[in-house]
């Protein structure tokens, strides 16, 4: 009795978190179109080549789906990336590429990012299903790749815009090892209040604290 009591607590968290879900950011993305619009502009003015960065990223229980973000790297990145790689300057953490000072970041991606305004057209990944507000960061299929059976197990929920570590002020810090701690402390005790105390954290965050990914 108690485990069917859980699995329909579970199955009304996740309809409605779904039904949050969609008119949240539906909501965000009518009231947040314009400056979308000008980021992009500024985007492509700034070297004149797509503003709208599109990767491959995995989901929830190992699925692919296409993942949108405004690109904040140089039309040249994956040449630059292949340097980097010869010259060692890539810092490996967990499955986690990190590389300080990044060369391949423009003026104005360092913006976006330093803004969190680059994550604006996951908006849509949150929309169509794909992605939640308030879940695990989606990784790269080249991480994942590398991902231990516990790793995995951050892949049982869809990802989300917002997760526990990055709500932490020295996200950018923390190693992998404690990402995934997180999440999966996440996992087991997510719930409508826990999702909206990360939300307002996140928003305070990304006001206060933020430094981009």
């Amino acid at each position: 009795m108690k485990q069917k009591n859980t699995d329909v607590a579970l199955g009304c968290y996740l309809f409605f978190k779904r039904v949050f879900d969609v008119l949240s950011s539906l909501l965000a993305i009518i009231l947040l179109s314009p400056v979308l619009l000008v980021c992009l502009l500024v985007k492509w003015l700034e070297d004149f080549h797509n503003p709208l960065y599109i990767s491959e990223r995995v989901g929830k229980d190992g699925k692919t789906f296409k993942f949108f973000k405004i690109r904040t790297m140089r039309p040249d990145a994956q040449e630059i990336t292949k340097q980097l790689v010869q010259d060692n300057l890539i810092e490996m953490n967990g499955p986690i590429c990190r590389i300080k000072n990044d060369p391949r970041v423009t003026k104005f991606g360092k913006f976006l990012r330093r803004t969190s305004l680059d994550e604006l057209p996951q908006l849509f990944n949150v929309l169509n299903g794909t992605m939640s507000v308030v879940g695990p960061r989606p990784p790269l299929p080249s991480e994942v790749e590398k991902y231990t059976q516990k790793e995995w197990e951050r892949l049982q929920v869809k990802g989300g815009l917002l997760c526990l570590w990055q709500i932490e002020k020295n996200r950018n810090d923390l190693p992998f090892e404690k990402w995934l701690e997180l999440d999966m402390e996440y996992i087991r005790k997510r719930s409508f209040w826990l999702d909206m105390k990360i939300i307002l954290k996140g928003a305070w965050a990304v006001l206060f604290f933020s430094s981009g990914e």
